[in-house]
């Protein structure tokens, strides 16, 4: 019996070649590592080489208030109550915003990454984005638990990319904030991710600060998932 004709082995040349084919498309595609603060977030994407493609701070809602879950939510519920800052919001009424800026964090979202693909020459198969914590189902579910209100708006921001993303047919890469540089330096095939770093940044010229080199490792963790 020759190689490759019983059904094992077809299977093991059909995973065999499915993995060429992967490794091959990762060659030849770029990712995008992103860096949260807010409604702010700084977008690194990287070529098939894992040379710098583009660098890019986006602002995914304009005019609205940025944490809807923390603070007028948390407001609405009476949480804060004794801050300088707070003010009276009722709950129906911190729900709508929290849902108006779900809608506009979605469009900016998908405005942003159509901008990006249109500015790289290399077709983006992948984003990586900061792993997010489970969170209660309902909006009001959320605002009332302190601790979810306290990373529900970062969620938030962060699930409207992954969505816009998904609707540009890219895989949606996870990481950890405390692994990911260790996962970048895997997918690199153990070189020294701190030493790679450096000298994107120095090539790229400033700024190059901690969360643009968070998102350059995030990039390239990301590259090794696709």
């Amino acid at each position: 019996m020759r190689f490759g004709d019983n059904a094992h082995d077809r299977g093991t040349t059909a995973e065999t070649r499915g993995r060429g084919m992967a490794k091959q498309r990762a060659r030849t595609t770029a990712t995008v590592g992103v860096a949260e603060n807010g409604n702010s977030a700084e977008l690194v994407t990287l070529g098939p080489d894992g040379a710098l493609l583009d660098r890019r701070r986006v602002d995914l809602t304009h005019g609205l208030p940025t944490h809807p879950y923390h603070h007028e939510g948390s407001w609405a519920v009476g949480r804060y109550l004794n801050s300088a800052w707070a003010r009276p919001v009722a709950l129906a009424d911190a729900i709508a915003l929290v849902e108006r800026v779900q809608a506009a964090a979605a469009e900016g979202a998908a405005a942003c990454l159509a901008a990006l693909a249109t500015a790289v020459t290399v077709p983006v198969a992948a984003i990586s984005l900061r792993a997010c914590a489970e969170l209660p189902a309902s909006t009001e579910e959320r605002i009332r638990d302190a601790r979810a209100a306290s990373m529900a708006d970062s969620i938030l921001y962060r699930e409207a990319l992954a969505q816009a993303a998904r609707a540009r047919g890219w895989h949606v890469h996870w990481y950890e904030r405390e692994t990911v540089f260790r996962e970048a330096g895997a997918a690199t095939g153990g070189k020294d991710v701190e030493t790679l770093l450096r000298a994107m940044g120095h090539a790229a010229g400033p700024p190059w600060q901690a969360r643009h080199k968070l998102a350059a490792a995030a990039a390239l963790a990301a590259g090794a998932s696709v």
